[in-house]
C-alpha cells in the first residue's frame, strides 16, 4: 500500500479574474474549489493511474468534512485523525495576470492528536511506501517528520520526501527513496545560484551523499533530471502548451514516477511517467485526468 501524508489539508478556492486590483472590490469571471494539499494530490493522481492508496492526515470542523467528503466522491481511501479544535484551512488562489496564492494557518494539533498519527504510522509494514509531502503546521514540533521516519527504521519502506530547505536536510539520514527539489529550492539549500546542469549535478550528488537513494531536480519549462542509486541520470524535456495551472504540478509528478516505478521498477519509465503527469496537471484546471496524462505521455 502507498500512503501519503498531509498534516495540513486545504480546500482549495479558486477565482478567476481579468485583472486583479488591491484596495478595491474586485469581480470574478469564474470559480471553483478542490480538495489540496500536496500528499492529497499525489494521492489523486495516484488513483487517477489506478494506484491503490491511502490519504493520511489531520481534518477538522466542517472544512475537514468536505475534505472528507471529496476524497471519497473521488474514490480516495482516507484515514484522517479529526481534531477536536479549528477547522482545516480554506486557501485562496487567484488567477489574474498573475497567480497569487494566500495560505491559511490551519488548526491547532495537540500532542496526543499527533501520537494518533504515530500509532497509524505503526501499522506500515515491509513492502509499502509512504510519501512525506509540505510543509509542518506551526503547531506541531518542526521534527515531525523525523519522528515518524524513526518509526520506520528497519522496516522495508519506501520513503518518500517533498518538502524544502531544513526540513528535506534533516530526512535525508533516513535514506529516502526519493527526494524532488526544483532549482530554486537548489539554490536556497546550498545558499548560491545554480544554473547549469553541472552545478546542478553536483549539489544531485551532495544530496545523494548525504542518504537521498534518487533526487529528480524539476527545473520548469526545461524539463527534469533524474539522479538515481544506479549511478545513471535520466533526464526528459516538457510538452509546449498552454500552461493553465501550476498548483499541482510537482506533485503529480512525485505521484506519477511513484507509479511508474511501482509499475515497471524502471528509472527511465518512472521519470518520463512523472514528467508527464507534471505536465497534464499545468496544462488541466485542476489536477490531471488519466485520458489527459497519457496524451501527453504519448507525445515525449
Amino acid at each position: 500500500m502507498i500512503y501519503t501524508l498531509t498534516m495540513n489539508p486545504s480546500i482549495d478556492y479558486v477565482v478567476h479574474l481579468d485583472s486583479f486590483i488591491s484596495g478595491i472590490t474586485n469581480r470574478t469571471t469564474g470559480e471553483e474549489y478542490y480538495v489540496g494539499g500536496k500528499g492529497i494530490n499525489v494521492s489523486c493522481i495516484l488513483t487517477e493511474l489506478g494506484i491503490p492508496n491511502t490519504a493520511l492526515g489531520f481534518i477538522a470542523g466542517f472544512t475537514g468534512d468536505e475534505i472528507d467528503k471529496g476524497l471519497s466522491q473521488s474514490g480516495i481511501r482516507s484515514d484522517f485523525i479529526r481534531l477536536r479544535d479549528g477547522i482545516s484551512r480554506i486557501n485562496i488562489k487567484i488567477k489574474a495576470e498573475r497567480e497569487s496564492e494566500i495560505n491559511c494557518q490551519g488548526p491547532h494539533i495537540s500532542d496526543d492528536e499527533f501520537d494518533i498519527l504515530l500509532s497509524k504510522i505503526d501499522a506500515i509494514k515491509d513492502g509499502d511506501t509512504i510519501v512525506l509531502a509540505g510543509s509542518i503546521p506551526k503547531t506541531v514540533s518542526q521534527d515531525a517528520y523525523e519522528r515518524i521516519l524513526k518509526r520506520l527504521q528497519g522496516e522495508n519502506v519506501r520513503i518518500v520526501v517533498d518538502t524544502t530547505g531544513k526540513l528535506l536536510l534533516d530526512c535525508l539520514k533516513y535514506r529516502p527513496f526519493l527526494i524532488k527539489p526544483n532549482r530554486q529550492e537548489l539554490c536556497e539549500i546550498f545558499d548560491r545560484e545554480i544554473s547549469s546542469d553541472a552545478e546542478i549535478e553536483k549539489c544531485a550528488e551532495e544530496l545523494l551523499k548525504l542518504g537521498a537513494r534518487n533526487v529528480i531536480v524539476s527545473l520548469g519549462g526545461d524539463g527534469a533530471i533524474l539522479f538515481a542509486e544506479n549511478g545513471k541520470s535520466y533526464k526528459t524535456g516538457v510538452l509546449r502548451e498552454k500552461v493553465l495551472n501550476t498548483v499541482g504540478s510537482g506533485d503529480s509528478m512525485v505521484a506519477g514516477f511513484i507509479a511508474g516505478y511501482e509499475q515497471k521498477g524502471d528509472y527511465g519509465y518512472a521519470l518520463r511517467l512523472g514528467t508527464a503527469c507534471g505536465n497534464a496537471t499545468a496544462f488541466s484546471r485542476g489536477l490531471a485526468t488519466k485520458e489527459k496524462i497519457f496524451d501527453v505521455f504519448s507525445k515525449l
